[in-house]
């Protein structure tokens, strides 16, 4: 029997095996399932072999006051109440915080069974720098807010983390080149399922690919933080590294697009760094 409270509860993001014990046994013994679906908790609830003979409640966006005043007061009464997601980590571009207030400046029971984020798991297979990184949420459906949130984000030193939907990825891509310009991008898609995909790289191909290939299931879109600074760029040894294993051709080429300098300077200090 749980003591009445307020229990956030991670579940699947796509393979079932990834629900955790704990996770299993507060959904089992929770009094009020607060989801945002019914159909698609009891499903859930049914896979992972739990009973659905309880209270389930929607919690949604548009009611989310008025529901999160009914939840507490359930609590307050002596019930406990799992919060879920449709899937994933609850709270994480879905409603649920407006709830978790109210419930502390009522000093009531609050805790989290953690579990799978689709956030930190794509940033895990992305090869891109997790040190910092920054998650935005779902990317605006409108052109222009695309590129006003782009172009607000474009210059702060961390990785980017976006939700974005199949239909609208080729066009959120597109919108990227404009602004992130040589980054690299990383799209993970069905993670954890059958068909789990990351593909990275310069946002061109990116376009390409899933113009020949359209997507399908859940999305993240990641981007790497700004370049260096060309200014910065140390062109001696970033030579004196490169032609030791390349043509010199390809050296100055790699060096000019890192540095800004003009491919013929770069060309010269090559040659004198070979002559020497």
């Amino acid at each position: 029997m749980l003591k009445n409270g307020l229990y956030i509860v991670s579940t699947p993001i796509g393979n079932l095996s990834d629900i955790t014990t704990r996770a299993v046994d507060v959904l089992q013994n929770a009094d009020v399932i607060a989801c945002e679906d019914t159909r698609v908790s009891k499903k859930l609830f049914s896979l992972l072999g739990l009973r659905i003979d309880k209270k389930f409640i929607c919690y949604e966006d548009h009611r989310e006051d008025k529901v999160a005043q009914k939840i507490a007061d359930m609590i307050e009464s002596g019930l406990s109440v799992a919060l879920i997601s449709d899937a994933g980590s609850p709270l994480i571009s879905d409603p649920g915080y407006k709830l978790v207030k109210l419930c502390r400046e009522k000093k009531l029971y609050v805790t989290v069974i953690p579990g799978v984020s689709a956030v930190i798991s794509a940033l895990q297979i992305s090869g891109l720098r997790t040190n910092r990184f920054m998650f935005a949420g779902f990317i605006p459906n409108k052109q222009k807010a695309r590129l006003d949130l782009f172009s607000e984000l474009k210059d702060i030193n961390t990785t980017l983390v976006f939700y974005e939907t199949a239909p609208r990825l080729i066009d959120t891509l597109k919108a990227m080149k404009s602004v992130f310009e040589k980054r690299e991008i990383a799209v993970a898609r069905e993670l954890t399922k059958i068909h789990e995909e990351c593909i990275s790289g310069p946002v061109d191909e990116l376009i390409i690919h899933y113009e020949q290939v359209p997507p399908k299931g859940e999305i993240v879109v990641m981007v790497e933080p700004p370049l260096e600074d060309k200014k910065n760029v140390d062109v001696v040894f970033e030579l004196n590294k490169r032609l030791k294993t390349m043509h010199i051709k390809d050296a100055v080429k790699e060096v000019a697009d890192l540095s800004g300098k003009k491919k013929n300077e770069v060309y010269q200090e090559a040659l004198r760094l070979k002559n020497e």
